[in-house]
């Protein structure tokens, strides 16, 4: 894969801020109350494709969100246009991706908790094992002759 050029970076990075600003102004018409950031921007070498990756909170249907907005593909890249007309010779085409790296950090999160956990029982010594399940056993009389 070739390494992406200054030029790339800088109108990807203004495509990303005036975009996002689309977003905010025109996104509750097309997707509702589910909250879109657009997370990175990628250019095509000829610029004329702009990769556009989206994390989607507040519903669970991510999918559906992503196809609403390519059905309304014309309004959201002619309000783009409207904002780097003057920035930018021609508007890229737009292409749309759902960016998971948050919710796939948020699962790592879970299983490094859920391990730590574990550890934890493990690392127990054995006497500390045994009192913790006379102690399981006692409360549990206690509540049956309650």
């Amino acid at each position: 894969m070739k390494q992406e050029t200054k030029k790339q970076r800088q109108v990807a990075a203004t495509i990303q801020k005036e975009f996002s600003t689309v977003l905010q102004q025109e996104g509750y018409l097309i997707y509702g109350n589910a909250l879109v950031t657009v997370t990175r921007v990628r250019m095509s070498s000829d610029m004329g494709i702009a990769y556009i990756y989206l994390s989607v909170y507040g519903t669970l249907y991510k999918q559906e969100v992503i196809k609403q907005m390519w059905d309304n593909l014309q309004r959201l890249r002619g309000g783009l246009g409207r904002r780097v007309r003057k920035q930018l010779r021609r508007v890229p085409m737009i292409k749309f991706f759902i960016d998971d790296t948050l919710d796939q950090a948020e699962h790592l999160d879970n299983l490094f908790a859920e391990m730590n956990k574990n550890k934890n029982m493990q690392d127990r010594s054995m006497r500390d094992a045994l009192k913790d399940k006379e102690n399981e056993t006692s409360a549990d009389e206690q509540q049956e002759n309650e």
